[in-house]
Order: structure tokens, then C-alpha cells, then sequence
């Protein structure tokens, strides 16, 4: 009886030791995804001034796009981001479409990351809706509601 006992304990301690190293294994796996996936958000002044920090991180940096920078070339679309004086030219590689609203002047945000010869490679574009478009269906909403309470 004593050694069967025996053996029951060394089932239960392999059974812990293995369970141990799937879990210990996934939380690290879940741990190195969540810093790889992180990305810091700069303004484009901020991320001038990270400097050599800057280089190797994944980066959001937002900005209002200058006028008449944006080039369409076949393999990538390039505009420079604008902020407080800062000018930072963009490199957009991304595979899905720009959004209408990309466009002069928008606000727009760029995620990627910042390359050693001072452009920023970006992955992600998204540009900001005008606040007109919120103002006016706002009203339009407030006229409409007011309207079929009467």
C-alpha cells in the first residue's frame, strides 16, 4: 500500500510541475505581447525631444497635416504632421485606405515609428472628423427632437 501511495505522490507532483510550467508559460507569453503591442503617445514636439529614445519604440504622434505636403506614391503615401512650429514628415507603408477625411489641414494621427534619418514610418493613419460635422447635426438633432415633442 505504501508504495502505491508513493506513486499517487509522484503523479500529483508531476501533475503540478507541469501545470506550473503551462501557466508560468503562458503569463509570459500574454506579458511580451502586452509591452510589444503598448504604443506611446507624443505630440510631434515631444517626440523631437525624446531623441535617441525615440528610436525602436512603437509611437502614436498626432498633428494638424501641412498644407500641400501630401505625395501619393505608388508604394507608400508621404504628408508631414504639424504642431506647435514642430514639422514631422510621415511615411505612411499601411495597407488600408486613408479615410476621406484625411486630408490639408485635417488632424490626424500616425502610429509607427521613428527612423534614424528623421522620418516617421506609420502603420496606422487616422484623421479626425471636423467638430462642423458634429455641431451641425447636433443642432439638426436638438431641431428634430424639439420639433416632434410639439
Amino acid at each position: 500500500m505504501a508504495m502505491k501511495e508513493r506513486f499517487m505522490d509522484r503523479r500529483k507532483v508531476k501533475f503540478l510541475v507541469g501545470s506550473l510550467v503551462i501557466v508560468l508559460a503562458i503569463a509570459w507569453l500574454g506579458f511580451s505581447s502586452f509591452d510589444e503591442s503598448l504604443a506611446y503617445y507624443k505630440t510631434v514636439h515631444e517626440l523631437r525631444a525624446m531623441e535617441e529614445q525615440a528610436y525602436g519604440r512603437r509611437i502614436r504622434v498626432a498633428g494638424n497635416v501641412v498644407q500641400g505636403s501630401i505625395e501619393r506614391l505608388p508604394e507608400a503615401i508621404k504628408f508631414k504632421l504639424e504642431q506647435e512650429g514642430d514639422i514631422l514628415p510621415v511615411k505612411y507603408i499601411g495597407k488600408d485606405l486613408l479615410p476621406d477625411t484625411f486630408k490639408d489641414g485635417a488632424q490626424a494621427m500616425a502610429e509607427g515609428e521613428l527612423m534614424l534619418n528623421g522620418e516617421f514610418r506609420s502603420t496606422l493613419v487616422q484623421a479626425k472628423c471636423a467638430s462642423k460635422y458634429e455641431a451641425k447635426y447636433s443642432q439638426e438633432f436638438v431641431s428634430q427632437a424639439a420639433g416632434q415633442n410639439d
